[in-house]
């Protein structure tokens, strides 16, 4: 039997730039703020965080569901480059005996500076390898905050988006069917967009303009 791939599609709210080499099993996160040489010679701080989640079941494993939620907070740099990645695989089961694999990735990243580069990739893949009737879901959400002046979310935003994060490990592992599991990761993602911008509305203000953006980007199978 033939490997069935479901093509990609973008969502308005994807960014994706070029992919460079990131594919660890399980979940891999990496987060630095490190100083760099600048074009003019002073010193220059660079963040860097990198997010992924796989999820691999087959018939020896017929279930497989993993989740991340991460909160990087950088305060002033001069770049940053953060990615966040999801990939789900089922392999080799049948209708009579299905598989299901989740991989679900929460990034949030919030960076200050009045004029920071920003390099942003969000990327999902849900891959079916002969597998009838098999529920695949991978789910990237990255939430990038911008700002003037370093922000530092209070203890009152962290209790909501720790509790976003429970909710979220108990979608992860539940039963319900990837396609209304996609409705409530996109209800979830709407919490925390909102979480981000209500902290957002308390910094403090400078020259440049305040911006949280929320790319996501879902690739599943049965497919919509």
């Amino acid at each position: 039997m033939s490997s069935h791939r479901k093509p990609r599609t973008s969502s308005p709210l994807t960014r994706r730039a070029v992919r460079v080499g990131l594919f660890a099993a399980g979940v891999a996160g990496v987060a630095t703020a490190v100083p760099a040489q600048a074009a003019t010679g002073g010193p220059a701080k660079v963040a860097v965080a990198s997010d992924h989640v796989f999820s691999h079941a087959d018939r020896h494993d017929h279930t497989e569901e993993k989740d991340s939620f991460t909160i990087r907070q950088f305060g002033t740099v001069n770049a940053a480059s953060v990615r966040n990645q999801a990939n789900a695989v089922s392999s080799a089961c049948t209708a009579d005996d299905d598989c299901r694999s989740v991989a679900l990735s929460f990034q949030i990243v919030t960076v200050a500076g009045e004029h920071t580069r920003l390099n942003a990739v969000n990327l999902s893949d849900a891959v079916n390898k002969s597998c009838t009737g098999c529920q695949t879901l991978a789910g990237a959400y990255q939430f990038v905050v911008s700002t003037p002046a370093p922000l530092t979310l209070d203890s009152a935003h962290r209790r909501q988006l720790a509790d976003v994060h429970r909710r979220l490990d108990a979608l992860t592992r539940s039963d319900i069917p990837a396609t209304d599991l996609r409705t409530r990761a996109d209800a979830l993602a709407a919490e925390v967009n909102s979480v981000l911008r209500d902290a957002v509305a308390d910094a403090p203000k400078g020259d440049a303009q305040d911006d949280v953006t929320m790319h996501r980007h879902l690739d599943g199978w049965p497919s919509r």
